[in-house]
Formats: C-alpha cells, sequence, structure tokens
C-alpha cells in the first residue's frame, strides 16, 4: 500500500509538471501567433510582403510549439525511456527566445552575464520558462511601444534573473500589478521548487518586473 501511495503521489507530481509545461509552451506560442497575425490582418492590403513575414513567422511559431508539445506529452508514453526524450531549453536557448519576441514587436535587450558553468538541469529549464512567460506577459499587456529588457547573472551560489519592461501595465486603464494569471503562478511555482526568492510587481518608474533568485550549490 506505502508502494502503491508512493507510485500515485509521483504521478500526480508528474501530471502537474506536464501540465505546467503545456500551459508555458501554449501560452507564449499562441500568445505570440496573435500578436502575428494581428500584425499581418492590419498590413494585409498595403504592405502585402509584411503580411507574408508574418504569416511565415506565424507557421515558424506553430511547428515550433507543436515540436515543443511532442516532446513534452511523449513522456507519457509507457515506452518512451528517459533516452528517448529530448533535451530541455535552458539559458542557452534565451537569445532565440528573445529573437522570437523582436519579430513579434517587442523591442528586447538581453544581457547574460557570468556564463560558462553548467546549470542543474532543473534551474535551466526554470530560468528558460520564467524568461518565457515574463516575455509573453509583456508583450500581451504592456502595449505596442513597450521595450523589455532581460539580465540572467551567474555570481557565486546564485543565479539572479530579471525582466523588465516599461509599459503601461494590463493594456487597459489601471495600474500594472493587475497582471495576474496561472503563469505567474507557475513561475512562483517554478521558483519555489529550488528554493528561491521571487519579486513580481510594478516598477517605481513604471512598467512591470519580474525578478528572481535562484540558489546554487558546487556550481
Amino acid at each position: 500500500r506505502a508502494r502503491e501511495a508512493d507510485t500515485r503521489a509521483a504521478r500526480a507530481e508528474e501530471r502537474s509538471r506536464i501540465a505546467r509545461e503545456l500551459h508555458d509552451v501554449v501560452a507564449h506560442h499562441v500568445s505570440v501567433m496573435t500578436v502575428q497575425a494581428s500584425a499581418a490582418r492590419r498590413v494585409l492590403a498595403a504592405n502585402p510582403d509584411g503580411a507574408r513575414e508574418a504569416l511565415s513567422a506565424i507557421e515558424e511559431m506553430g511547428r515550433t510549439a507543436m515540436a515543443e508539445m511532442r516532446n513534452i506529452v511523449g513522456v507519457l508514453r509507457t515506452d518512451a525511456g528517459p533516452a528517448e526524450r529530448n533535451p530541455q531549453p535552458g539559458v542557452l536557448e534565451i537569445p532565440t527566445l528573445v529573437d522570437q519576441m523582436r519579430e513579434a514587436g517587442l523591442r528586447t535587450q538581453l544581457w547574460i552575464e557570468g556564463r560558462g558553468v553548467p546549470l542543474p538541469p532543473g534551474v535551466d529549464l526554470a530560468v528558460y520558462r520564467l524568461v518565457q512567460e515574463a516575455l509573453t506577459n509583456s508583450l500581451r499587456h504592456a502595449g505596442p511601444q513597450a521595450r523589455a529588457w532581460v539580465t540572467v547573472r551567474q555570481e557565486p551560489g546564485e543565479l539572479a534573473v530579471q525582466v523588465e519592461d516599461d509599459g503601461h501595465g494590463s493594456g487597459a486603464p489601471g495600474p500594472a500589478g493587475d497582471r495576474t494569471g496561472h503563469g505567474l503562478v507557475g513561475i512562483r511555482e517554478r521558483v519555489a521548487l529550488y528554493g528561491g526568492s521571487l519579486r513580481i510587481g510594478p516598477r517605481p518608474e513604471g512598467g512591470f518586473e519580474v525578478n528572481a533568485r535562484f540558489p546554487l550549490k558546487d556550481v
């Protein structure tokens, strides 16, 4: 009975992890695709070349989303062992993520400092998902003229991650702190899982920020 209870708990934890990963993948890619589709619709008559570029970006984003979802859902197959799983994204993939956000219209700058020592796989994935979710929120809520800044800094015994934007918050009248949703809850869960600290909220100078610190042992 104890073994069965442990097995059920492990399965529930795995389902929760998969649900969290699927949410982050779908929310990010669908948000970017929606923005690109809106841009294509607006310029379709006046700028057909621009519309074609936006549609190509939508196609590429859709293919990427499908590939990530297949990889995540693949762990549910009873005949799939750990060796068959593709590597999960991490800090090294953040520049590509930032490029995608720029193509979607969010002016984003990136600084990665102090990288060199490999991160624990769980922390590596958590950092990527944190940046992905924070930038997706900026794209959706900060407004069309907003800028975003991403800083990932590895220090002795600690990894600091900061994502800021200078947007007007929710995209409608109201404070920047109005941004809520399952994505931010998922960020809190990820950071807490690895013993980190997190601040999410409006910036004093306007806009919004996500600021996390992960402790690193023997890194």
